[in-house]
């Protein structure tokens, strides 16, 4: 990996893209320590403090926005609303025909969907900052914060506007700010911004498990858990690599006095075909129990009964849900995102066929037997990675956002591969020996 960089470095083209990243990735950490009007710097900071790392149900949002969000800055929603508009979208895409038609009309119909995606992205902007912003004025953003009703001291109508107004224009300078990485830099633009936000968050995370350690000053904790982390970030590598390959043969066709086809190729089905996604539904959807007690007024059983059990990610019921509801949304998300029908229609209009497998309805049953197969040991890995802070709760006595997490892990690798074979990719192409061995 340290030689493809070192090479592209090499490259002048290569060079000023990564360079054009680099300064891209250095506005949009910028922008996360900028506060909005109307905020209360010195209670947000001291707030912060006291919260300690635990940050309860906006955890994971917090994640994803590199800190920015209980900092309450111009980028504290992150880029969560353009993910959450993209799983939307691509849900949408299997229900709705029109977008399904649009799916399949190529370059025209996948910017049209991008452009639906970004005016989804601001709807949502809009909604979540007027949540962030009443959730900050009701002093819940902090709930443990004596000062925590102190954070936004001018309750006017236009004051919140205009801290919604500020957050939303953040997100949208974000969402251009990725697509401007996609556009003229090395990668997927939004995965390379996610990607920053989540390890911006290491340092301080590795930092407060050293300083809360009792063993020699606590490094021994620190040390075990960068091993630990290490360990991890290679079995996801392994895993992310892993793929069952179906052989496809092409028949040859004569068309004029040339011959196509007779060429052998695979269809590489991934061991962990739905990524992260399942582990963000299955953390957003535990998510709203939570919240909703969190704004519910008096103290009602079910109230009580989610605050006892779904809070709290060391509970049984808890850690059984969320093992439960990713394993479901694994299975879900392949089925939605793979359509063995569809593949099987492909490879027989074109002359493809797996050996020893009938063309047609046979092939689409085939593909989804082997899909099923190893879906299973894809969404068990997916589980046990996601306990992982779960564990470390017990363990190392670690806050909520345990730096190695198995989403943050899953990200960060998955992005660092996706980077580095494109970083290869474009090498490949300017200095491609070939015939010239």
């Amino acid at each position: 990996m340290l030689t493809a960089f070192a090479r592209a470095f090499k490259t002048p083209d290569l060079r000023k893209k990564l360079l054009f990243t680099l300064g891209i990735i250095v506005v949009y950490r910028v922008g996360t320590h900028i506060p909005i009007p109307g905020v209360d710097y010195t209670s947000v900071q001291r707030c912060v403090d006291e919260a300690s790392g635990n940050q309860g149900i906006f955890g994971l949002v917090n994640m994803f926005s590199g800190g920015a969000l209980l900092q309450i800055t111009v980028f504290a929603l992150g880029i969560m609303p353009y993910i959450t508009a993209s799983i939307i979208l691509q849900l949408l895409t299997v229900v709705i025909p029109r977008l399904e038609a649009l799916k399949k009309e190529g370059q025209a119909g996948t910017s049209k969907i991008t452009q639906y995606t970004r005016y989804l992205t601001v709807a949502l902007a809009i909604l979540q900052g007027t949540g962030l912003v009443a959730t900050a004025r009701s002093g819940a953003l902090f709930s443990g914060c004596t000062v925590a009703s102190q954070i936004v001291p001018d309750r006017a109508i236009f004051t919140t506007i205009t801290m919604v107004i500020t957050m939303t224009a953040g997100t949208a300078v974000v969402m251009w700010l990725g697509e401007l990485i996609t556009d003229r830099g090395i990668g997927n633009g939004m995965s390379i911004l996610m990607f920053i936000s989540i390890a911006a968050t290491f340092p301080s995370a590795l930092w407060a498990i050293k300083k809360q350690g009792t063993l020699a000053d606590g490094w021994i904790e620190f040390g075990t858990v960068v091993a630990v982390g290490l360990v991890m970030v290679a079995l996801v590598v392994f895993v992310e690599q892993a793929q069952r390959r179906i052989p496809v043969q092409y028949a040859k066709r004569m068309i004029g006095r040339r011959s196509y086809g007779g060429t052998s190729t695979y269809i590489p089905l991934k061991v962990n075909q739905a990524g992260v996604i399942p582990v963000i539904f299955a953390s957003s959807l535990l998510y709203i129990p939570a919240l909703v007690a969190q704004f519910s007024s008096g103290n009602s059983s079910w109230k009580t009964w989610i605050e006892t059990n779904l809070t709290k990610g060391d509970h049984p019921i808890y850690i059984s849900l969320y093992f439960l509801l990713i394993v479901f949304f694994a299975f879900f998300y392949v089925a939605i995102s793979f359509n063995p029908e569809e593949v099987a229609d492909n490879m027989k209009k074109y002359g493809g066929f797996i050996p020893g497998i009938r063309a047609g309805r046979p092939t689409a049953e085939y593909l989804s037997y082997v899909l099923n197969r190893i879906t299973w040991p894809g969404s068990l890995y997916l589980g046990l990675i996601a306990l992982v802070p779960t564990m470390a709760l017990v363990g190392f006595n670690a806050n909520q956002n345990f730096p190695f997490g198995g989403t943050s892990i899953l990200i960060i690798v998955g992005v660092g591969l996706e980077t580095v074979k494109q970083i290869e990719s474009q090498l490949q192409q300017r200095n491609y020996e070939g015939f010239l061995r």
